[in-house]
């Protein structure tokens, strides 16, 4: 053990202290990461510092001798094709998510997409995710490869700067061809410990616009755009209000459910489809789109080739 000198580039830039040790430190007590930071063994450029503090490209850290925990095996490429690239410059990525692939792994998943991303692209220094969508959810999904893009990408997410619009199908004749939705809701755990979501006026503030694309005989295809990120927000915000998503295992139609299943949505029927914003560094307009999943389209398809044997 011997005394480590860092030397902080961009991808860690903007950075809390605290947060790079406690990175960098992998298997060293959080605690002890905190007492050689109160204690003044951390410096940076010779000083001390607190653990709010941001770091800077260029920083010199010089840190103590610490016993790490030995370097884990390195665990084998998750499987899986690489992932679909729809956007890529030098600060950030946009992937099109497969439906089923959790964003990070944590909860009994192992591999999530940004894990993934970091063993299909070694060489990229800093890849990070700038907001997450659900699991059963596909569709448009921006990662960061720079801390500037981060920091700005996440204020812009608190700002309501990037319009967010997905495509749902619902249970249902969706009458409105344009409606606002603004009902708070309020996150907590189930006895099993799952996150779940509901309607509450002791929730955070929540608003979903929602316009109808198509009318079937017994669903709705909705554009849904969101004002807020909450969690589930669509798909608490239409069920509350009858429409719940057709294939959503957490708040739809459990009997309904069943019965798509046979006729072939084995899914949830949410996709990200659509994302525009300025870029965060440049300034640049960016409008990206993802098709419908092959699953989705086939059932849309199934659903249209029924309305017109109706119609004649």
């Amino acid at each position: 053990m011997a005394v480590r000198r860092e030397r902080v580039d961009e991808s860690a830039a903007g950075q809390r202290i605290d947060n790079w040790l406690l990175k960098v430190c992998k298997g060293v007590p959080k605690s002890h990461v905190y007492r050689i930071l109160r204690s003044g063994e951390v410096r940076v450029n010779g000083g001390r510092v607190g653990p709010t503090y941001r770091l800077a490209e260029g920083d010199e850290i010089r840190i103590p001798p610490v016993r790490t925990a030995e370097p884990e095996r390195s665990a084998p490429a998750p499987a899986g094709k690489p992932l679909p690239v729809v956007y890529e410059d030098d600060a950030l990525l946009v992937v099109d998510k497969p439906a089923g692939k959790a964003v990070h792994g944590g909860s009994g998943v192992s591999y999530g997409v940004i894990e993934q991303l970091r063993s299909q692209r070694p060489e990229l220094r800093m890849l990070e995710l700038a907001h997450r969508i659900d699991r059963e959810t596909s569709g448009l999904l921006i990662v960061a490869k720079k801390r500037s893009a981060l920091t700005a990408l996440h204020d812009m997410m608190r700002e309501g700067r990037i319009e967010k619009r997905y495509l749902t199908l619902v249970a249902g004749r969706w009458a409105n061809p344009l409606q606002h939705i603004k009902v708070p809701l309020f996150k907590y755990l189930t006895p099993e410990g799952e996150r779940r979501v509901r309607v509450s006026s002791e929730g955070k503030a929540a608003h979903s616009v929602v316009r109808l694309v198509r009318r079937y005989a017994r669903y709705s295809l909705l554009e849904v755009e969101l004002k807020t990120g909450r969690t589930h927000q669509i798909r608490v915000h239409l069920a509350h209000l009858g429409f719940p998503l057709c294939g959503d295992d957490k708040y739809g139609d459990f009997a309904l459910n069943k019965t798509l299943e046979g006729e072939g949505l084995k899914r949830m029927f949410l996709h990200a489809a659509r994302l525009s914003f300025t870029h965060p560094l440049t300034g640049v307009p960016i409008s990206l789109e993802a098709s419908l999943p092959e699953e989705l389209q086939t059932f849309l398809d199934r659903l249209d080739a029924e309305e017109h044997a109706r119609h004649g």
